[in-house]
């Protein structure tokens, strides 16, 4: 195992297999293209039954990750323990007044994602839920770029983003997704106690089978020719509207 300021990272099929095994958070496995061999099968297979996401590289690229014999496996580990689908519902179930969660839909933008948990965290949000795969990893740039609020707010990886929207349906949660496709002006929404608020990936915006399970749209006003804000700075705006309405 190597741990920088940049990464903890393990290597060696077993190691792997070991870490995942122990409930290690895993980003990401990087293993080599045409490995074939049964223990990297048996990986292989472990890592997808815990959807764990797998990327095929060159050998190139595992011999630049770490100089040691990797036998053709190389995993990323979070410097964070992630919450699973029943520590949310848990988490849930201990919010009786208020509850306020932030969902990221594919947003793969590491400094995005550091940026908005800084934000989630100083506005109070209770939750933040990622996707397994497609998602930002949680490295040294997250850590850096929320100045340490990652360490403060629950994240929750869920295998689709879809389970954990009908979760909170299922505790009557209303689901508010941030798109320019809304006829609803973020500033003519009126937020309850309990609610979730979607914002999609930096390139596409929400995926239009999350828009489906939505309860609501909303949108910021654009007052300027640019027609769409940075992610970071959009959830910004949203989170702190949700502030103003407790609060004021």
């Amino acid at each position: 195992m190597i741990d920088n300021k940049e990464k903890v990272i393990v290597f060696g099929i077993r190691a792997i297999i070991e870490a995942v095994d122990s409930n290690k958070s895993i980003n990401k496995v990087f293993i080599q293209r045409g490995l074939n061999n049964k223990n990297g099968f048996e990986l292989i297979k472990k890592l997808n039954s815990k959807s764990i996401e797998i990327s095929y590289v060159p050998i190139e690229k595992l011999n630049r990750l770490t100089p040691k014999n990797h036998q053709g496996a190389v995993a990323t580990i979070s410097p964070i323990k992630f919450l699973n689908i029943q520590d949310l519902s848990e988490l849930i179930e201990s919010k009786q007044k208020e509850l306020s969660v932030l969902i990221l839909d594919q947003l793969s933008d590491v400094r995005n994602f550091g940026a908005i948990v800084r934000t989630a965290e100083c506005s109070g949000v209770d939750c933040i839920i990622i996707q397994s795969s497609g998602s930002a990893p949680v490295n040294g740039d997250t850590i850096k770029t929320s100045s340490g609020a990652i360490f403060n707010v629950p994240i929750c990886k869920v295998s689709h983003i879809k389970d954990a929207i009908f979760l909170l349906k299922q505790h009557e949660i209303k689901i508010y997704g941030a798109s320019e496709k809304s006829e609803t002006d973020l500033y003519q929404t009126n937020f309850g106690k309990k609610q979730a608020i979607i914002m999609g990936s930096e390139g596409k915006g929400l995926s239009n089978s999350v828009i489906k399970l939505c309860d609501s749209l909303i949108k910021i006003p654009l007052l300027g020719k640019i027609e769409s804000l940075n992610v970071s700075v959009a959830c910004g705006a949203i989170l702190y509207e949700l502030v103003r309405q407790k609060n004021y």
